[in-house]
């Protein structure tokens, strides 16, 4: 119910987002831009993380989340005010929250389209998940 009640209002903000949609790229990478992996730690695990990104799960298994720990952990790498990209398997969940921090505390986000199945596609440098 939780998760239907944020889709919703996200439906309903989305169209005032302005959020920047963007392939992942090595020219990306080499920027330094930081990028915050949202996907599950067994998603980690299994296909490892994108050279340089932030692994700070949202959704967990069972599609349930917890913003504030998700924004207090995101706050503890994002400066207030500075652009940074989301990264999640395909970029389903990284489109739903993108727009969410956009509208609602006014963050510049990039969200990766493609997400991590892209990123392995194009053969971007990608390492294992130590926990």
């Amino acid at each position: 119910m939780k998760k239907i009640l944020f889709i919703l209002l996200l439906c309903s903000s989305a169209s005032f987002a302005e959020v920047i949609n963007q392939y992942p790229t090595q020219a990306l990478l080499d920027s330094k831009m930081k990028i915050i992996d949202i996907r599950t730690p067994g998603e980690w695990k299994d296909t490892g993380l994108l050279e340089g990104a932030i692994p700070i799960t949202f959704f967990d298994e069972r599609g349930k989340f917890d913003l504030i720990a998700f924004l207090g952990e995101l706050r503890l790498h994002v400066n207030e005010g500075e652009e940074f990209a989301l990264i999640c398997h395909v970029g389903s969940r990284t489109e739903i929250l993108s727009d969410f921090l956009s509208k609602t505390y006014n963050m510049k986000v990039i969200n990766l389209l493609g997400g991590m199945a892209y990123a392995q596609t194009i053969k971007l440098p990608i390492h294992q998940y130590r926990y």
